[in-house]
């Protein structure tokens, strides 16, 4: 049987693992930050509209630069943020991960490198692999934030030609001061990509990255319809930049990258933007819901902008979530020792979290040292 070693694979990809997060058939699925409340019915029924009215042209090629899903996607941006954009200005491809991949491919690539701060995104160094760029870890602070004098010196020392930028950063939550990225701008040598996947859900005062992008045409802001629209399964994301930036990323994408199906499908869904939204606020109000109740049990919380909640310190996270698990509740083990992360659904799934960690907790034996041996023995 041929197995990889047979093959003439790259040797920087040899001995990796794919991404993914554990897809386990149990009651409550708080792991991957989905939305988990599900279309609602004048949503559905515009879904079926659009993609039955987009079936008899299936001969055809869509349009390769999804102009109409582009212009829709930057008014979407202009009304919810006040920052004028066109669609000259935007950009999207199939997910955020889609998009920041082309730009990698552009701006990054072999001889180049990216820069980012963990923990953060885990797919940032995979895509950096994927297209040849070598990643560099730069440092957060024991709280996981991002100090703008640190983190704008280690951008002046390594001269990454791409940095990555996460706010609200996954897994923690937290999103950025505005003066980070500002000072991150001023010594960047070459592009710096905010990923805002999470935007939507950040507590109230909190500005986009996107208020920046007058007058730094190097500042890309990246997001997806995944999670406040409830569009997982739709698979789009979106950047705002210089439309120069655009026009870089054409030179890499794939032909007709974007179906008819799942242009018409995205913009059927932000034609309901108003109703979709609504169901953010209900996630924000678990969210906090989570937040409050964890404190209450004496665990230490990350202060979060996001939909999921960063959790700990443990002496062994692995047995926390065997044992939350083993409740019928799928929280993320990230790997960052001693914390884990929760997702904010709907308002039963959180009752079933809460009474899950509550029972581990009171149980003690996940929490303590002796936990570690025993499960790894």
């Amino acid at each position: 049987m041929t197995t990889l070693d047979d093959l003439p694979l790259r040797p920087e990809l040899r001995g990796e693992r794919p991404y993914g997060a554990p897809q386990l058939d149990v009651p409550v699925r708080l792991n991957t930050n989905e939305n988990s409340h599900p279309l609602p019915p004048q949503v559905l029924t515009a879904l079926t509209e659009a993609i039955t009215a987009t079936l008899s042209s299936l001969n055809r090629y869509p349009d390769r630069d999804a102009v109409a899903l582009r212009t829709d996607l930057a008014a979407y941006l202009s009304a919810t943020t006040g920052v004028p954009l066109t669609y000259e200005a935007v950009w999207a491809a199939n997910g955020s991960n889609e998009v920041q991949q082309q730009l990698l491919q552009a701006f990054g690539g072999p001889g180049r490198s990216a820069l980012g701060f963990t923990p953060t995104y885990s797919m940032y160094p995979l895509l950096a692999r994927g297209t040849g760029t070598r990643w560099i870890s730069g440092p957060r602070r024991t709280d996981f934030e991002l100090d703008p004098v640190v983190t704008a010196a280690a951008v002046a020392e390594y001269q990454p030609d791409v940095v990555f930028l996460c706010s609200p950063n996954n897994p923690t939550g937290t999103a950025l001061d505005l003066a980070v990225v500002e000072a991150v701008l001023e010594v960047a040598p070459g592009m710096v990509v905010v990923d805002e996947a999470y935007a939507e859900f950040a507590r109230p005062g909190t500005r986009s990255v996107l208020h920046l992008l007058e007058g730094h045409p190097r500042l890309v802001v990246t997001r997806t319809m995944s999670k406040a629209f409830g569009f997982a399964g739709g698979r789009v994301g979106y950047l705002a930049a210089d439309p120069a930036v655009v026009q870089a990323l054409q030179l890499v994408r794939l032909p007709y990258h974007l179906s008819a199906l799942t242009q018409a499908a995205a913009r059927a869904v932000l034609a309901h933007a108003d109703v979709l939204l609504a169901t953010v606020e209900e996630i924000k109000q678990q969210r906090d819901r989570i937040v409050a109740a964890l404190t209450d049990e004496g665990l230490t919380v990350a202060p979060s902008d996001a939909n999921f909640v960063f959790f700990g310190t443990f002496p062994d996270q692995r047995a926390v979530w065997s044992a939350l698990l083993e409740r019928g509740v799928l929280i993320r083990d990230v790997g960052v020792p001693g914390w884990l992360r929760v997702t904010a659904g709907t308002p039963e799934e959180t009752d079933a979290f809460l009474a899950a960690i509550r029972a581990v907790c009171a149980d003690g034996r996940a929490l303590r040292p002796t936990m570690v041996a025993e499960v790894r023995s």
